[in-house]
């Protein structure tokens, strides 16, 4: 067990024993907590239900028209108009935000479970607001950092597109490394949580950005450079609400979950990369950290040594895992390109990619669940008093933390079930919108049906993956 400053400072008070606290202190990580339970059914049972529930969901498409499932992703419910854009004022008051945070980072608590950086960064931002682009749309349009700022330097320069231009040919590739190094450091430095270290990064990427979106217009950096911005557009093509520009402002409406992936533009091969290193540095996450690999690199996973020691063996796995999934969906698109007897494969590809999409968003549920109920609440503690000063600003700062909602018998049943069920609803929903992307792509029931068999073997194995990954013993 790992206890913060606050812990040992009121540990040692009740024992007076120094070099008892010296011993047991060590640093808190903030941006995943550990699983604390175990299963209470069979692995095999999870797992085989799973693999059937998407097995019989693509057997059942064969026989439902794909045109209906397309039609109804088609369809949209109008909630309302809202005349007014307000992005350059929320974008402002989230640059605001930020740089509170930086300075929060730089001379609050050096404690990543007291500092609101840390938690802002891995627990609100990275878990729960890509969650939310998975249910409410693309948020990150309006609480980015970065419009308010650009919107104010273009209207000084009277320049909105930029001095330079982008090439095309670039793509993706930028985001894609940017969003490698993110992961890297988020899952391989040996301290992505303290704050003083997340401030710097923080803050070299802010003035990065800034600067290339001056150079080249907020719209082309945004469009393929930055990654956050890339990522979560991209997610939020899977949410049930839309907002598209009209004459009038704003018209938002409602859909079905993915409905928006209808009618999205195929990928070009940097693109579908970048999708599939979104899912798998999240699986490379939940890999990391159990027995069979760290039996894999020669660890003991009962004396894990730390960080330092696996950085090589952990960015050769990451790799790893990222080239294995790449390996086995073009495999996939290939050989259902093969059977459909199509001819267009990247294409393919880059359309069956958005798929995807359901995959990485239930993965990313599932996975840093226990991290979002737990460091949830020190992130509201930390945000009332977030210079470390004794403030209350919110009433949340002296509030107990329950971790107790993720412990004991019925709270394990209730995660583990909800993670599981997140897995197959994914996997499930990707099935649907693959065989709707496949139908697009051969105007034909037989043909697409055909084109989605190693694609749905694909998904199968990656259920079966996902929910061993929930159920094994884990380290470090």
């Amino acid at each position: 067990m790992r206890f913060s400053a606050a812990r040992c400072r009121a540990f040692l008070s009740v024992s007076g024993t120094p070099f008892a606290v010296l011993a047991l202190c060590g640093p808190a990580f903030a941006h995943a907590s550990e699983r604390g339970h175990v299963l209470l059914l069979p692995t095999q049972f999870y797992a085989l239900g799973g693999a059937v529930a998407v097995a019989a969901s693509f057997i059942a498409l064969v026989f439902l028209p794909p045109r209906t499932v397309a039609g109804l992703g088609e369809r949209r419910l109008p909630l309302a108009n809202l005349p007014i854009d307000k992005r350059a004022a929320v974008s402002f008051l989230s640059f605001v935000f930020f740089t509170l945070l930086l300075y929060a980072g730089i001379s609050g608590s050096r404690d990543p479970l007291a500092n609101p950086l840390p938690l802002t960064v891995w627990t609100l931002l990275w878990v729960g607001l890509t969650l939310a682009h998975g249910l409410f749309g693309n948020l990150w349009g309006w609480l980015n950092p970065w419009y308010g700022p650009w919107t104010l330097f273009a209207h000084l320069t009277g320049r909105k597109t930029g001095w330079l231009k982008l090439p095309a040919r670039l793509g993706y590739k930028p985001a894609l490394l940017l969003l490698f190094a993110f992961a890297w450091f988020e899952l391989i430095d040996t301290a992505p949580d303290d704050p003083a270290r997340l401030a710097a990064a923080a803050l070299a990427y802010w003035l990065f950005a800034f600067a290339g979106m001056c150079l080249f217009g907020y719209e082309a950096w945004t469009g393929r450079m930055e990654f956050l911005s890339v990522f979560f557009r991209m997610l939020s093509r899977l949410s049930l609400f839309e907002a598209r520009k009209t004459p009038k402002g704003l018209r938002l409406s409602l859909g079905l979950p993915g409905g928006k992936l209808m009618e999205a533009q195929p990928l070009p091969p940097s693109g579908v990369a970048f999708l599939l290193l979104g899912l798998a540095s999240v699986s490379f996450d939940g890999l990391m950290r159990t027995f069979f690999w760290l039996g894999l690199i020669g660890i003991n996973p009962l004396e894990f040594p730390g960080r330092s020691a696996v950085m090589w063996q952990n960015t050769l796995g990451l790799l790893a895992v990222f080239l294995c999934l790449g390996a086995a969906f073009a495999l996939a698109t290939w050989a259902g390109e093969r059977l459909a007897g199509g001819r267009e494969w990247s294409r393919a590809a880059g359309l069956l990619v958005w798929s995807i999409v359901p995959i990485a968003l239930a993965y990313h549920f599932s996975h840093y669940l226990t991290a979002l109920l737990v460091n949830g609440q020190y992130a509201l503690a930390a945000l009332s008093d977030p210079f470390f000063k004794g403030w209350n600003l919110f009433g949340t700062s002296i509030a107990h933390v329950d971790a107790g909602m993720v412990l004991g018998a019925r709270a394990a049943w209730v995660i583990w079930n909800a993670q599981a069920a997140a897995i197959v609803a994914g996997h499930v929903l990707a099935v649907v919108l693959a065989h709707a992307v496949a139908y697009r792509l051969y105007g034909s029931v037989r043909r697409a049906s055909l084109s989605q068999i190693p694609m749905t073997v694909l998904m199968i194995g990656y259920t079966v993956f996902g929910l061993w990954l929930l159920s094994t013993p884990t380290a470090g």
